[in-house]
């Protein structure tokens, strides 16, 4: 997994001012910081979907913004759609690591064959691993044989 820190400051914030206050002139810096990071980028890159209604109330979805800006800085492709929230569920925060993986199973589905061997699923945090781990089962399943994982920021486990 590349990501730039755990969930504090500064990331945090640059996440909720995304996420939240729609500032994505933040993506492009952020995405720059993160590439700089990344030594060996997977030669296609996908983001994790939003259930239709969610990203239609929001106006966006955060991972296709940040995806389609890491990729731009790594020189790679980017395939937005890859993946479909086919259950609208309710919001993964707050939720606890059984819930969450409750709250998914079943949750997603590939659009279309993937044809790369290596891939990376973009998001823009990473909290207990949930959704990622879902949409590897499907990459799996489908022949991917390599899968990374990029993120602005992953929340720690608890001590």
């Amino acid at each position: 997994m590349y990501c730039l820190s755990d969930y504090q400051f500064p990331t945090a914030w640059y996440v909720n001012q995304i996420k939240h206050q729609r500032q994505f002139r933040f993506c492009q810096p952020v995405a720059t910081l993160l590439a700089e990071r990344i030594q060996d980028p997977a030669p296609l890159l996908l983001s994790v979907p939003m259930h239709w209604r969610r990203q239609w109330r929001r106006g966006f979805n955060q991972s296709d913004l940040f995806a389609a800006q890491l990729a731009h800085a790594l020189g790679q492709h980017y395939l937005p759609d890859a993946f479909r929230r086919t259950t609208h569920t309710p919001p993964q925060q707050g939720l606890n690591k059984q819930q969450r993986q409750r709250n998914l199973a079943g949750a997603f589905r590939l659009n279309r064959p993937i044809e790369a061997k290596h891939v990376a699923i973009v998001d823009d945090v990473v909290t207990t691993g949930s959704t990622v781990r879902q949409l590897c089962q499907l990459l799996l399943a489908d022949g991917v044989e390599s899968i990374d994982i990029y993120c602005i920021c992953r929340t720690p486990e608890p001590k």
